[in-house]
């Protein structure tokens, strides 16, 4: 998710995105009781309440825990345009008016796939390691969170960061980083942002297939790159990670000399 001087500032450590209400817990477990008694009562040929059907799960069943992880699974088998309200209430086997108490538009539904990718990310060293090592460490994360998602690239990086508390805690966290390392305050949100496109951008890069610079049949009108394709390929390492922690080491040296 891309930050721009416009649209999105950066963030702070806020609590992560909580589902319904733990208090609904609560009461669908009394719930859960009372029926379980009834059903008793009817049992014992009392004229109790008659024992609920089986079928669709009550909409007290959802959450956002649960509509996230069902969405994600549904990207993960059919990509990004697969993702739709009434496929989701399919894949959670609810109505589609369930899943509307929970979340207003599919909208809603990607700023919790965000948020919950975001947790996922290591900001942990900021404030406890030097920034070099801090910035090392939340981009190598960041960009292995994504490479296991790269259909949500294009949207998460455009998407506005608006009431997504986990993104903004996570932004929130490498702006006070970059502040307390003697970054200018107008240069930390377009430094992110410049970390972020190389990051998102090597997320596909992992995802790449082995061969993507074979020059096949065209090997001896391209000598140079074709000989320089095998140089890289003969060494040590994923080469995806050998291109990342080359750009990460530049990135991390060019930008640094921005602090004061």
């Amino acid at each position: 998710m891309q930050v721009t001087t416009r649209e999105r500032p950066v963030m702070p450590a806020v609590p992560a995105v909580e589902g319904r209400t733990a208090g609904n817990g609560s009461a669908t477990s009394v719930a859960a009781a009372g029926d379980g008694a009834a059903a008793g009562n009817g049992g014992a040929g009392n004229g109790g309440t008659a024992r609920r059907r089986a079928g669709r799960p009550s909409a007290a069943l959802l959450d956002k825990a649960g509509i996230t992880t069902a969405a994600l699974e549904l990207i993960n088998r059919k990509g990004y345009d697969g993702l739709t309200m009434a496929g989701l209430a399919k894949e959670l086997d609810v109505a589609p008016s369930a899943l509307y108490n929970h979340v207003a538009s599919k909208r809603d539904v990607l700023l919790l796939v965000e948020d919950h990718l975001t947790s996922l990310v290591d900001v942990s060293d900021f404030g406890s390691s030097p920034w070099e090592d801090a910035v090392r460490s939340w981009a190598w994360s960041y960009r292995n969170v994504f490479a296991a998602h790269t259909p949500l690239i294009p949207v998460i990086a455009v998407l506005p960061v608006t009431d997504a508390p986990q993104t903004l805690a996570m932004y929130e966290t490498v702006s006070k980083g970059f502040l307390d390392a003697g970054f200018p305050q107008e240069r930390v949100v377009s430094s992110i942002v410049a970390f972020e496109s190389f990051i998102f951008g090597s997320a596909y890069d992992v995802t790449a297939p082995e061969d993507i610079f074979d020059s096949g049949s065209m090997a001896d009108s391209t000598p140079h790159f074709t000989a320089a394709v095998r140089s890289a390929s003969s060494g040590a390492g994923r080469p995806a990670d050998v291109a990342f922690e080359l750009g990460l080491e530049a990135l991390i040296s060019g930008l640094g000399a921005l602090r004061g």
